[in-house]
Formats: structure tokens, C-alpha cells, sequence
């Protein structure tokens, strides 16, 4: 009887650290998932002040070309 037990408690505190792990893993996930959100929302937002300052030289381009003519 006493052998049975112990077998039982290693497959139980076995058990036990397998959902302890799979939780840690899926909470590791979300946050992974949040900074992957995060950093996609950065790079557009400097995306479209890239395509702004690209606008903005072209214009400043344009005026001095027609500056100089």
C-alpha cells in the first residue's frame, strides 16, 4: 500500500508541473503575441511618417528645381 501511494503522488506531482508548464508556456505566448502587435504598430506609424518626409522632399525638390529655372 505504501509503495502504490508514493507511485501515485510522483503521477500526480508529475501531472501537476505538465499543466503548471503548459500554462507558464501559453502566458509566455500572450506576451509574445502583444509585443509582436506592438512592434507591427510601431513600424507602420514610422512607415507613414517615411512616406510623409519623402512627399515633403519631393515637394521641396520640386520648388527649388523651379526656383532655379
Amino acid at each position: 500500500m505504501g509503495l502504490d501511494s508514493v507511485i501515485l503522488a510522483i503521477i500526480i506531482g508529475t501531472l501537476a508541473a505538465i499543466v503548471y508548464s503548459l500554462r507558464v508556456l501559453v502566458l509566455m505566448e500572450r506576451r509574445i503575441a502583444k509585443i509582436d502587435l506592438n512592434l507591427e504598430r510601431i513600424v507602420l506609424k514610422i512607415a507613414r511618417e517615411e512616406i510623409k518626409i519623402e512627399e515633403d522632399e519631393k515637394r521641396i525638390e520640386s520648388m527649388l528645381r523651379k526656383k532655379r529655372r
